[in-house]
């Protein structure tokens, strides 16, 4: 294809999209406001050769907006099969192609996986443009923790499964982050409040960047009622739970996970294990370690 420059407007200010290299560029769109776009994100739609999207209609919006005008064509996971090969070889044939989403970062919760691990096995240049994200956004304002968390996704469908899976998270340390459409918003809630604990801290974001955003905060328990409380649910949801409270070890405890790691490792090996299934200094493990060596 002929990799020809694009424009892009912004408050009538036209800017000039200039030729890329070859390579695969992941680029995120906005997930409500339009605004919310990168200029770098911009620059990358205007002076690419062809945008591979999720859905050209959705994507045309945003497009329009700004005044780019590229070769668009569908990349879902219905033609996958199909079409992420073809991508790939206009990549190899020297082309720049940007992948979009619908609304946030490629590959977090829709296609692209699979085309970028093909496109890494066969040495293909992959450029990702980053920019909004549902889940840090809803997390940096949740009020929970941010240094250490986790991303889920969409919660399964059927009560059966959703309550063995969140039974696996239950223990996880982490703020877990969950998308869930209204119509299932409460039935999880529900299951979360059964495998967490009904008084777990949790938030939910509703149409996060868009005029209707809101944050609802509180136990899991509230958030049920708060819910349930509503006639009709409507907007896309984020869940937040706040991950679960380790429980201290105490020393009787640590006496007998040494005790027990001792008949089976050197003094400084069975210390260095159980310091690190507890978080207790190893020195001071070493020290009872060598004590109850020596006391038989």
């Amino acid at each position: 294809m002929n990799n020809t420059s694009s424009s892009y407007s912004i408050k009538g200010q036209v800017f000039s999209g200039n030729p890329l290299p070859a390579g695969l560029y992941l680029v995120s769109t906005p997930i409500g406001n339009l605004s919310d776009i990168t200029l770098r994100a911009l620059e990358t739609l205007a002076g690419c050769t062809v945008i591979a999207c999720e859905d050209t209609r959705s994507s045309g919006v945003l497009l329009s907006r700004y005044g780019i005008d590229r070769p668009k064509i569908s990349y879902n996971e219905h033609n996958a099969d199909k079409r992420g090969p073809d991508i790939l070889r206009q990549v190899a044939e020297g082309s720049a192609v940007a992948l979009i989403s619908d609304a946030g970062t490629p590959l977090v919760n829709d296609p692209g996986f699979r085309l970028v691990a093909e496109a890494v096995e066969q040495g293909l240049p992959v450029i990702p443009i980053p920019g909004a994200s549902a889940p840090l956004s809803a997390l940096v304002a949740s009020g929970l923790k941010s240094e250490d968390f986790r991303f889920c996704g969409f919660v399964p469908n059927k009560a059966g499964a959703r309550g063995k899976w969140l039974a696996n998270l239950s223990d996880a340390p982490s703020t877990l982050i969950f998308f869930e459409a209204p119509t299932r918003l409460i039935a999880s809630l529900q299951s979360m409040a059964e495998a967490f604990g009904s008084d777990r801290p949790a938030v939910v974001a509703r149409e996060l960047t868009k005029m209707y955003e809101t944050f609802e905060r509180g136990s899991l328990n509230d958030l049920i009622e708060r819910f349930s409380a509503q006639e009709r649910l409507r907007g896309e949801f984020v869940i937040l739970v706040e991950g679960a409270k380790e429980t201290p070890v105490s020393e009787l405890d640590a006496t007998t996970m040494l005790k027990e790691a001792l008949t089976r490792l050197k003094t400084k090996d069975a210390a260095a294990e159980v310091a690190e299934q507890t978080g207790l200094p190893r020195q001071e493990l070493y020290r009872q370690a060598l004590d109850l060596k020596n006391n038989g």
